[in-house]
């Protein structure tokens, strides 16, 4: 009898939570004083984007892989590709919203990605030679002083701010489109969009080590979690001191909760610089997203919406510590890696990927618009998890297309990886003499 009993008060507690849970879903924002925007010429905007999709942050990224990877001749000539169209957004096309009017952040940022990207094409020209540039005579005095190396160098770290620069452009668009994140709403905006892309970064930074093999399984002095942990308290300083006007003005609720955040990660910052010491592996950073998760989960807002896409956020983002410490603790079991990639090793840079999108997506202009076009927090809570798979999708293509091009370039080189998926044991291996012609087979 004691075990039924026990049946049916977990069965009474799961329909009472579900109850709950139903009630909680039926709380909506009042959405009177909302109108509908009205939204001109949906098709030829749409299409728009999606061609300054595709020329300013995919075929970039693609050929910032073509350049990480040496193949510098593709690289330019997509990237002269990339540069004419970025000359017809900064000068012809424009995301207008509905009263004809781009902002002034869109604007400027478009001028700004045509210009780098024309520069990256130019040092991109002089680390490959290209002969209508190194034919005048002070180039090539500049090209033999600066080196082949250097010039190569500083074209990888321009692809990369080109790609960069594409992704803050096209995320300004639909911000530009439908006219809002101006006036008071700026400073809000521009935080939950450097955050919230911040994340990502970092999630890519995990993507990265984790697919390249030769980061993975690098041996170098210090690990993965030092660096965070350095990272972490050279940010929590800033955002100490940042956040609030010290002795200049009085503390309100929301000074307390992002001036707190920031002392919560300088002070685990400098414990997990003390454990991580001499290349060991720690808990400390991933344990400081759990603690930035469930603050911004219980980070109560003036709308319903805001709140409940605020509480995903803040699990997707604390899934992802646990997952991070899972990973480190249990699985790795403080290794820097294991002898192959794991499928549950890709979870956690996802969800730093999805916690990032949300976080951006958060701010109070963005999810009035929501309501404004009637939708709920359900709906927009999987549009933007749809749109964290697909980035993710993109940063592991891009990954993987370079380390293929690695490969097909530099053959042999990555020997001494191709055995990662585990060892072979062979208990009759013997040393032998192997001849010239057995090695060359």
């Amino acid at each position: 009898m004691s075990l039924i009993v026990r049946i049916r008060n977990l069965c009474v507690f799961f329909l009472s939570a579900c109850l709950l849970q139903a009630a909680s879903a039926m709380e909506m924002d009042n959405t009177d004083e909302y109108t509908r925007p009205d939204i001109v010429d949906a098709g030829p905007k749409t299409f728009h984007w999606l061609c300054s999709l595709f020329l300013l942050l995919l075929i970039p990224s693609f050929a910032t892989c073509l350049t990480f990877a040496g193949k510098i001749y593709t690289s330019v000539f997509l990237q002269i590709i990339c540069g004419c169209y970025a000359i017809l957004e900064a000068l012809v096309l424009k995301f207008e919203d509905g009263d004809g009017v781009e902002n002034r952040t869109s604007r400027g940022t478009a001028w700004f990605l045509m210009w780098i990207t024309w520069v990256t094409i130019f040092f991109g020209g002089l680390a490959s030679g290209t002969g209508i540039l190194v034919r005048n005579k002070k180039l090539q005095a500049f090209v033999s002083h600066t080196g082949e190396f250097k010039l190569s160098l500083v074209h990888r770290v321009l692809s990369f701010m080109v790609v960069l620069t594409g992704w803050v452009k096209i995320c300004l668009a639909p911000v530009a489109l439908f006219g809002f994140c101006r006036d008071k709403h700026t400073g809000q905006c521009i935080a939950h969009g450097i955050m919230g892309s911040a994340f990502i970064l970092y999630g890519f930074v995990y993507s990265l080590v984790l697919v390249i093999p030769w980061l993975r399984l690098s041996q170098a002095s210090f690990s993965q979690d030092h660096i965070d942990s350095w990272v972490m308290c050279l940010w929590g300083i800033v955002n100490t001191f940042t956040e609030h006007r010290w002795g200049r003005e009085d503390w309100s609720m929301s000074d307390y909760q992002h001036t707190i955040m920031g002392v919560i990660w300088w002070c685990g910052g400098i414990l997990g610089i003390f454990l991580s010491r001499g290349g060991r592996r720690t808990f400390v950073p991933s344990l400081i997203i759990i603690f930035t998760g469930w603050a911004m989960s219980e980070h109560s807002q003036h709308l319903l919406i805001s709140t409940k896409v605020h509480y995903v956020f803040g699990l997707v983002l604390m899934s992802g510590g646990a997952l991070r410490i899972v990973e480190i603790s249990f699985l790795l079991k403080d290794e820097r890696a294991g002898d192959k990639i794991y499928s549950f090793q890709y979870l956690a840079p996802f969800c730093l990927v999805c916690a990032g999108v949300m976080f951006m997506g958060a701010n109070e202009e963005q999810l009035i618009l929501v309501l404004r076009l009637g939708a709920d927090h359900g709906a927009y809570i999987l549009l933007l998890g749809s749109a964290a798979f697909m980035i993710y999708f993109w940063m592991l293509v891009c990954l993987e297309i370079y380390l293929h091009l690695i490969v097909k370039e530099q053959k042999g080189f990555l020997s001494k990886y191709s055995n990662l998926e585990g060892p072979v044991e062979d208990p009759d291996f013997e040393l032998e003499v192997v001849s010239e012609d057995q090695f060359r087979e």
